[in-house]
Protein backbone atom coordinates (compact mmCIF):
# COMPACT_ATOMS: atom_id res chain seq x y z
CA UNK A 1 0.00 0.00 0.00
CA UNK A 2 2.94 2.36 0.19
CA UNK A 3 3.54 2.07 -3.35
CA UNK A 4 0.10 3.79 -4.04
CA UNK A 5 -0.01 6.21 -1.90
CA UNK A 6 4.21 7.25 -2.74
CA UNK A 7 2.17 7.89 -6.12
CA UNK A 8 -0.92 9.53 -4.99
CA UNK A 9 0.29 13.56 -5.02
CA UNK A 10 -2.00 15.51 -6.80
CA UNK A 11 -4.56 11.90 -6.71
CA UNK A 12 -7.88 11.17 -5.38
CA UNK A 13 -8.00 8.64 -2.66
CA UNK A 14 -10.59 6.56 -2.52
CA UNK A 15 -11.36 3.84 0.39
CA UNK A 16 -13.98 1.32 -0.65
CA UNK A 17 -15.71 -1.65 1.55
CA UNK A 18 -15.51 -5.23 0.35
CA UNK A 19 -18.76 -4.72 -1.68
CA UNK A 20 -17.74 -1.33 -3.61
CA UNK A 21 -18.87 1.35 -1.39
CA UNK A 22 -17.33 4.41 -0.70
CA UNK A 23 -16.28 4.72 3.01
CA UNK A 24 -13.81 7.80 2.67
CA UNK A 25 -12.29 10.01 -0.29
CA UNK A 26 -9.83 12.52 -0.04
CA UNK A 27 -10.84 16.03 0.07
CA UNK A 28 -9.75 17.25 -3.62
CA UNK A 29 -13.12 15.13 -4.33
CA UNK A 30 -14.77 18.17 -4.04
CA UNK A 31 -12.93 19.72 -7.14
CA UNK A 32 -15.36 17.97 -9.25
CA UNK A 33 -18.83 18.62 -7.74
CA UNK A 34 -18.81 15.83 -5.18
CA UNK A 35 -19.37 16.25 -1.51
CA UNK A 36 -20.02 12.82 0.51
CA UNK A 37 -19.89 13.98 3.73
CA UNK A 38 -23.35 14.82 4.25
CA UNK A 39 -24.61 11.66 2.63
CA UNK A 40 -27.03 9.50 4.16
CA UNK A 41 -26.13 6.57 2.30
CA UNK A 42 -22.46 5.27 1.09
CA UNK A 43 -22.29 5.83 -2.77
CA UNK A 44 -20.91 3.44 -4.75
CA UNK A 45 -17.99 3.50 -6.44
CA UNK A 46 -19.69 3.29 -10.11
CA UNK A 47 -21.91 6.42 -9.38
CA UNK A 48 -18.61 8.28 -10.01
CA UNK A 49 -19.01 7.64 -13.77
CA UNK A 50 -21.00 8.76 -16.39
CA UNK A 51 -23.54 6.17 -16.83
CA UNK A 52 -22.89 4.66 -20.12
CA UNK A 53 -19.71 3.82 -18.42
CA UNK A 54 -21.23 2.62 -15.09
CA UNK A 55 -21.05 -1.19 -16.05
CA UNK A 56 -17.68 -0.99 -17.34
CA UNK A 57 -16.40 0.49 -14.06
CA UNK A 58 -17.98 -1.70 -11.74
CA UNK A 59 -16.31 -5.30 -13.50
CA UNK A 60 -13.31 -3.73 -13.17
CA UNK A 61 -13.74 -2.81 -9.28
CA UNK A 62 -15.42 -6.23 -8.85
CA UNK A 63 -12.36 -8.20 -10.28
CA UNK A 64 -10.21 -5.96 -8.17
CA UNK A 65 -12.12 -6.78 -4.82
CA UNK A 66 -11.73 -10.41 -5.88
CA UNK A 67 -8.34 -10.60 -5.67
CA UNK A 68 -7.51 -10.65 -9.29
CA UNK A 69 -4.18 -9.46 -9.67
CA UNK A 70 -2.73 -6.98 -12.07
CA UNK A 71 -5.67 -5.86 -13.64
CA UNK A 72 -4.25 -2.02 -14.18
CA UNK A 73 -5.99 1.05 -14.62
CA UNK A 74 -9.07 1.50 -15.42
CA UNK A 75 -10.54 4.38 -17.59
CA UNK A 76 -13.85 6.64 -17.15
CA UNK A 77 -15.45 9.71 -17.92
CA UNK A 78 -16.99 11.43 -15.04
CA UNK A 79 -19.52 14.48 -15.41
CA UNK A 80 -17.83 17.06 -13.66
CA UNK A 81 -20.49 20.31 -13.55
CA UNK A 82 -23.03 21.07 -10.81
CA UNK A 83 -25.81 19.52 -12.84
CA UNK A 84 -24.31 16.15 -13.70
CA UNK A 85 -27.50 14.62 -13.17
CA UNK A 86 -29.05 15.65 -15.97
CA UNK A 87 -26.01 17.22 -17.80
CA UNK A 88 -24.98 15.08 -20.87
CA UNK A 89 -22.73 17.59 -22.76
CA UNK A 90 -19.04 15.88 -24.20
CA UNK A 91 -17.95 19.27 -23.12
CA UNK A 92 -18.82 18.16 -19.22
CA UNK A 93 -16.99 15.03 -19.33
CA UNK A 94 -13.98 14.65 -17.59
CA UNK A 95 -11.41 11.65 -18.06
CA UNK A 96 -9.94 10.04 -15.14
CA UNK A 97 -8.51 6.26 -14.49
CA UNK A 98 -8.96 4.53 -11.17
CA UNK A 99 -6.42 1.87 -10.28
CA UNK A 100 -7.11 -0.02 -6.77
CA UNK A 101 -4.95 -2.01 -4.53
CA UNK A 102 -7.34 -5.10 -2.63
CA UNK A 103 -6.77 -4.72 1.59
CA UNK A 104 -7.18 -7.56 4.23
CA UNK A 105 -8.34 -7.24 7.64
CA UNK A 106 -5.56 -9.07 10.21
CA UNK A 107 -7.66 -12.70 10.16
CA UNK A 108 -6.52 -12.44 6.30
CA UNK A 109 -10.39 -11.77 5.33
CA UNK A 110 -10.68 -9.89 2.29
CA UNK A 111 -11.62 -5.84 3.44
CA UNK A 112 -12.47 -3.52 0.62
CA UNK A 113 -9.72 -1.52 -1.39
CA UNK A 114 -7.45 1.40 -1.82
CA UNK A 115 -7.90 3.32 -4.59
CA UNK A 116 -6.29 6.27 -6.54
CA UNK A 117 -8.22 8.24 -9.37
CA UNK A 118 -6.23 10.26 -11.38
CA UNK A 119 -6.98 12.52 -14.35
CA UNK A 120 -6.17 11.57 -17.76
CA UNK A 121 -7.90 14.18 -19.26
CA UNK A 122 -4.52 15.92 -20.83
CA UNK A 123 -3.45 12.66 -22.50
CA UNK A 124 -7.35 11.87 -23.69
CA UNK A 125 -7.12 15.79 -25.34
CA UNK A 126 -4.13 14.84 -26.90
CA UNK A 127 -5.16 11.76 -28.26
CA UNK A 128 -8.26 13.29 -30.11
CA UNK A 129 -6.16 16.20 -31.15
CA UNK A 130 -3.34 14.06 -32.91
CA UNK A 131 -6.49 11.93 -34.16
CA UNK A 132 -8.04 14.69 -35.68
CA UNK A 133 -4.62 15.63 -37.35
CA UNK A 134 -4.34 12.36 -38.87
CA UNK A 135 -8.03 12.51 -40.52
CA UNK A 136 -8.09 16.36 -41.25
CA UNK A 137 -6.70 18.48 -44.92
CA UNK A 138 -3.95 20.82 -43.23
CA UNK A 139 -4.84 23.20 -46.13
CA UNK A 140 -8.58 22.95 -45.91
CA UNK A 141 -9.44 21.90 -43.05
CA UNK A 142 -11.63 18.94 -44.53
CA UNK A 143 -11.88 15.77 -44.06
CA UNK A 144 -9.15 13.97 -45.65
CA UNK A 145 -9.27 10.39 -48.43
CA UNK A 146 -8.28 8.03 -45.50
CA UNK A 147 -11.35 9.62 -43.17
CA UNK A 148 -13.71 9.59 -46.47
CA UNK A 149 -13.09 5.83 -47.36
CA UNK A 150 -13.69 5.04 -43.50
CA UNK A 151 -16.97 6.56 -44.09
CA UNK A 152 -17.79 4.89 -47.10
CA UNK A 153 -17.01 1.86 -45.74
CA UNK A 154 -19.24 2.08 -43.02
CA UNK A 155 -21.72 2.71 -45.38
CA UNK A 156 -21.28 0.01 -47.36
CA UNK A 157 -21.33 -2.30 -44.57
CA UNK A 158 -25.13 -0.91 -43.64
CA UNK A 159 -25.95 -0.99 -47.35
CA UNK A 160 -24.88 1.15 -49.30
CA UNK A 161 -26.56 3.02 -52.23
CA UNK A 162 -25.83 6.35 -50.75
CA UNK A 163 -24.84 9.10 -53.85
CA UNK A 164 -21.18 10.31 -54.02
CA UNK A 165 -19.98 13.56 -55.82
CA UNK A 166 -16.16 14.04 -56.69
CA UNK A 167 -15.63 17.50 -57.15
CA UNK A 168 -12.55 19.41 -58.78
CA UNK A 169 -11.61 23.27 -60.27
CA UNK A 170 -10.84 22.60 -63.99
CA UNK A 171 -7.64 23.55 -65.14
CA UNK A 172 -5.63 23.59 -61.82
CA UNK A 173 -2.38 22.32 -62.81
CA UNK A 174 -2.18 25.19 -65.94
CA UNK A 175 -3.39 27.99 -63.00
CA UNK A 176 -0.45 26.44 -60.78
CA UNK A 177 1.73 26.54 -63.36
CA UNK A 178 1.18 30.15 -64.40
CA UNK A 179 0.61 31.94 -61.18
CA UNK A 180 2.40 29.53 -58.27
CA UNK A 181 1.82 27.39 -55.55
CA UNK A 182 0.43 29.87 -52.88
CA UNK A 183 -2.25 31.11 -55.78
CA UNK A 184 -3.08 27.37 -56.04
CA UNK A 185 -3.75 26.69 -52.64
CA UNK A 186 -5.76 29.99 -52.10
CA UNK A 187 -8.13 28.49 -54.90
CA UNK A 188 -7.99 25.01 -53.23
CA UNK A 189 -9.12 26.15 -50.22
CA UNK A 190 -11.31 29.03 -51.19
CA UNK A 191 -13.15 26.39 -52.96
CA UNK A 192 -13.49 23.80 -50.30
CA UNK A 193 -15.12 26.95 -48.22
CA UNK A 194 -17.86 27.24 -50.81
CA UNK A 195 -18.69 23.81 -50.93
CA UNK A 196 -19.34 23.68 -47.45
CA UNK A 197 -21.51 26.94 -47.65
CA UNK A 198 -23.48 24.74 -50.56
CA UNK A 199 -23.61 21.56 -48.81
CA UNK A 200 -26.82 20.45 -47.36
CA UNK A 201 -27.11 18.70 -43.41
CA UNK A 202 -25.90 15.09 -43.55
CA UNK A 203 -23.73 15.82 -46.09
CA UNK A 204 -19.93 14.44 -45.91
CA UNK A 205 -16.98 16.43 -47.45
CA UNK A 206 -13.84 15.54 -47.68
CA UNK A 207 -10.33 16.45 -49.69
CA UNK A 208 -9.54 13.43 -51.59
CA UNK A 209 -6.30 14.88 -52.61
CA UNK A 210 -4.49 18.45 -53.87
CA UNK A 211 -7.22 18.51 -56.45
CA UNK A 212 -10.15 16.38 -55.91
CA UNK A 213 -13.21 16.86 -53.53
CA UNK A 214 -15.80 14.60 -52.47
CA UNK A 215 -19.04 14.87 -50.88
CA UNK A 216 -21.25 12.08 -49.82
CA UNK A 217 -25.01 12.86 -50.48
CA UNK A 218 -27.08 10.56 -48.20
CA UNK A 219 -30.65 10.13 -48.52
CA UNK A 220 -30.65 11.93 -51.94
CA UNK A 221 -31.42 10.42 -55.10
CA UNK A 222 -29.70 10.21 -58.03
CA UNK A 223 -31.59 12.96 -59.49
CA UNK A 224 -31.13 15.18 -56.87
CA UNK A 225 -27.72 14.37 -56.46
CA UNK A 226 -27.38 15.48 -60.34
CA UNK A 227 -29.51 18.67 -59.84
CA UNK A 228 -27.69 19.60 -57.03
CA UNK A 229 -23.89 19.11 -58.15
CA UNK A 230 -25.22 21.13 -61.82
CA UNK A 231 -26.01 24.19 -58.72
CA UNK A 232 -22.82 23.79 -57.24
CA UNK A 233 -21.05 24.11 -61.17
CA UNK A 234 -23.23 26.84 -62.06
CA UNK A 235 -23.11 28.50 -58.93
CA UNK A 236 -19.17 28.75 -58.50
CA UNK A 237 -18.87 29.73 -62.04
CA UNK A 238 -20.92 32.81 -61.71
CA UNK A 239 -18.86 33.78 -58.38
CA UNK A 240 -14.99 32.71 -59.51
CA UNK A 241 -16.61 35.24 -62.60
CA UNK A 242 -13.29 37.33 -63.20
CA UNK A 243 -13.15 40.82 -61.85
CA UNK A 244 -10.93 41.64 -65.02
CA UNK A 245 -9.82 40.99 -68.35
CA UNK A 246 -6.73 39.16 -67.47
CA UNK A 247 -7.73 37.26 -64.01
CA UNK A 248 -8.10 33.44 -64.77
CA UNK A 249 -11.60 32.14 -65.22
CA UNK A 250 -12.55 29.49 -62.56
CA UNK A 251 -14.56 26.24 -63.18
CA UNK A 252 -15.53 23.05 -61.68
CA UNK A 253 -16.66 19.82 -62.89
CA UNK A 254 -17.79 16.75 -60.70
CA UNK A 255 -18.36 13.34 -61.71
CA UNK A 256 -21.37 11.30 -59.88
CA UNK A 257 -21.62 7.06 -58.74
CA UNK A 258 -23.56 5.66 -56.53
CA UNK A 259 -21.92 3.92 -53.00
CA UNK A 260 -21.63 0.18 -53.65
CA UNK A 261 -19.27 -2.81 -54.35
CA UNK A 262 -16.50 -1.69 -52.51
CA UNK A 263 -14.37 1.60 -51.38
CA UNK A 264 -12.21 1.96 -54.71
CA UNK A 265 -15.09 0.86 -57.69
CA UNK A 266 -17.39 4.05 -56.07
CA UNK A 267 -14.49 6.47 -55.99
CA UNK A 268 -13.04 5.04 -59.48
CA UNK A 269 -16.75 5.25 -60.97
CA UNK A 270 -17.04 9.08 -59.48
CA UNK A 271 -13.50 9.85 -60.68
CA UNK A 272 -14.31 7.85 -64.06
CA UNK A 273 -17.39 10.46 -64.42
CA UNK A 274 -15.40 13.62 -63.50
CA UNK A 275 -12.80 12.42 -66.03
CA UNK A 276 -15.89 12.54 -68.92
CA UNK A 277 -16.98 16.11 -67.84
CA UNK A 278 -13.56 17.95 -68.22
CA UNK A 279 -13.24 15.56 -71.36
CA UNK A 280 -16.47 17.46 -72.38
CA UNK A 281 -15.26 20.71 -72.06
CA UNK A 282 -15.41 21.40 -68.44
CA UNK A 283 -18.24 22.82 -66.00
CA UNK A 284 -20.39 19.52 -66.08
CA UNK A 285 -21.59 16.45 -63.96
CA UNK A 286 -21.05 13.37 -65.46
CA UNK A 287 -21.68 9.76 -64.60
CA UNK A 288 -19.34 6.85 -66.28
CA UNK A 289 -20.92 5.28 -68.89
CA UNK A 290 -22.83 8.48 -70.02
CA UNK A 291 -21.68 11.41 -71.78
CA UNK A 292 -23.23 13.97 -69.97
CA UNK A 293 -25.88 14.18 -67.30
CA UNK A 294 -28.19 16.99 -68.26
Amino acid sequence: MKGLLEESSGDIVIRLDRRGFIIHTSANIAELGFNFSDALLLPHITDLADPGHAAFLGDHVEAALAGQAQIGWAEFPIIACPERDTCREIECQRWYALNLRAMIDSRGAPDGAMCLMRSVQHVRSLEGELHARAVTDPLTGLANRQAFCASLRRHLARGGGQMVAVFAVDAMRALLMRYGQRTADEVLWGFAKFLETMALPGHELAQLDGERFAVLLPEMTSRGAREWGEDVITTFARLAAPAFAKAPQLSASAGLARVECTVDWTLREAELGLVLARAGGGQQVAVAGYRRVA
